[in-house]
């Protein structure tokens, strides 16, 4: 019964994450072009700013999951975090080490909840390649019409 609520929790964080982030980088898309009082080079720094704060707000997004699943008796237990006071902003910073992959080891998941920092590796990597490509694509179009002559 655990591993099925790990698994459906899991699904429902995934999909958030990239609903949140395909709705996000769908915006920009229709709303750059149309900030032309902006010069090109700053709409993609503008880009890169609300994609930084998208991907804070998945990370806070399994944060929440990570907490949630922490309070269900037999889910699992993250060995290194307070458990007291902090113990919300341990799951965040086990978010944030475990979305960007850096994952220096000084907490470890263990029980059901383990898998969740597995697919949150796996979806922290997809959306910031999906983010990077987004932004490349973006510095093409924009750096490149800044260097072309108007006529």
């Amino acid at each position: 019964m655990l591993l099925f609520l790990a698994f459906v929790l899991n699904t429902l964080l995934v999909s958030g994450a990239i609903l949140i982030h395909y709705e996000v980088l769908s915006l920009l898309d229709r709303k750059l072009p149309s900030i032309a009082h902006v010069p090109p080079r700053f709409r993609v720094l503008f880009g890169v700013a609300v994609i930084f704060v998208t991907h804070v707000i998945e990370i806070w997004l399994f944060a929440l999951g990570y907490f949630l699943s922490l309070k269900v008796e037999g889910m699992g237990t993250v060995v290194g975090t307070t458990a007291g006071h902090g113990f919300f902003l341990d799951c965040v910073y086990l978010s944030f080490i475990t979305f960007t992959t850096v994952g220096y080891g000084d907490f470890v998941a263990q029980g059901y909840v383990r898998y969740l920092t597995g697919v949150e590796a796996l979806t922290g990597l997809i959306l910031i390649t999906w983010s990077a490509s987004f932004l490349f694509i973006e510095m093409q179009k924009y750096w490149t019409d800044a260097k072309r002559p108007r006529k």
